[in-house]
């Protein structure tokens, strides 16, 4: 594991939560069907980033910042649209989706990767 830089392991850390997260989201913490959903599968892109992000590889990084925003809006409309512990998480996944990308920017940025 070559994590060593600051964002780059924020960067990591973030992918990782985001992707526990959601699986954690849709299957159980507050699933869009009683018993859980399918829609645990979104997070598998992420999931395949994860890998490359813990080896320090730049492209995975980049394909991250392209895919984050998408997350971050999901979380955002969701957060907005329902109530209780459905928009406690989803507001929570938007905050750690906008947090992961700001990391990676900061990693790509600073030429780390």
């Amino acid at each position: 594991m070559q994590l060593q830089p600051l964002a780059l392991r924020a960067a990591f850390l973030g992918l990782v939560a985001l992707v526990l997260l959601g699986v954690l989201w849709e299957t159980t913490l507050a699933p869009l069907r009683p018993g859980g959903s399918w829609l645990a599968l979104k997070v598998v892109p992420l999931a395949l980033l994860i890998p490359g992000a813990m080896r320090g590889a730049r492209r995975p990084l980049q394909w991250g910042a392209l895919l984050l925003p998408l997350y971050a809006a999901e979380g955002i409309v969701r957060g907005w649209s329902e109530s209780g512990r459905h928009a406690l998480v989803a507001w929570t996944a938007a905050l750690l989706a906008i947090a992961t990308f700001s990391a990676v920017l900061a990693a790509l940025r600073r030429r780390e990767v």
